[in-house]
């Protein structure tokens, strides 16, 4: 290191960082599908759980069935023609039923219009005040996940640390996020933190625990 002279050593420093800016490409490509699929996964259990407390057998068993035949369709890789199904039981569904149709027609959304159109059915969801907090909450984090690298992505900064502030389910993905979205904002400093904060914290999944400390080594040791 002594003998390299100041061009030199601008020189391993570009290309240092942009290895680093490559494996941060690579990891995020890798993990962010298990970051909307951990949601979802989520939401499903609570919200049936609210659908059961709310409305009779009998009208939850007709939700039921038509929430399982759009869902088919989507794995059948027919969206267009789960998207009426979705939009019936999300107008005029149980609670739990309703809230569920609301996410999956913004997932479907992304397959037949488009991230933006998707992005904007979850965004309708978390200004939606007669929705729980919890579940606006969770659709603050899917369309933060669709709009993480967006030229928008700093409205999302406000959202998000909302959510980390509290003690939401979703927080560890809150901070996940925004700690992505600052980073590719360029504050660096801030986006380290965060990483750091979420490999420390104990109460954090572990698997964002673990994306968070790749993440932190790829962005700088600590200090």
């Amino acid at each position: 290191m002594a003998d390299r002279d100041s061009e030199q050593e601008n020189l391993f420093k570009e290309i240092d960082e942009d290895l680093r800016q490559q494996k941060y490409a690579e990891l995020w490509k890798k993990y962010n599908k298990l970051v909307i699929g951990s949601a979802i996964l989520l939401v499903i259990g609570v919200a049936s759980i609210k659908g059961w407390q709310a409305y009779d057998l009998n009208r939850k068993a007709t939700d039921s069935t038509i929430l399982t035949s759009a869902l088919a369709l989507m794995n059948d890789t027919k969206p267009e023609k789960a998207l009426p199904l979705l939009e019936k039981l999300a107008s005029g569904g149980t609670y739990g039923y309703s809230v569920l149709a609301e996410f999956n027609k913004a997932a479907t959304i992304a397959k037949t219009e488009g991230n933006k159109a998707s992005l904007d059915a979850y965004l309708a969801i978390a200004n939606n005040k007669k929705v729980d907090r919890v579940y606006r909450d969770l659709a603050i984090v899917l369309s933060a996940q669709i709009g993480v690298g967006e030229q928008n992505s700093q409205k999302f900064v406000e959202k998000l640390a909302k959510i980390i502030d509290d003690q939401s389910p979703w927080r560890h993905m809150a901070k996940e996020l925004l700690a992505l979205i600052e980073r590719q904002l360029g504050n660096k400093k801030k986006s380290l933190t965060l990483f750091n904060q979420l490999s420390d914290d104990a109460t954090a999944p572990p698997g964002i625990r673990s994306r968070a400390a790749e993440m932190a080594a790829i962005l700088g040791n600590r200090n």
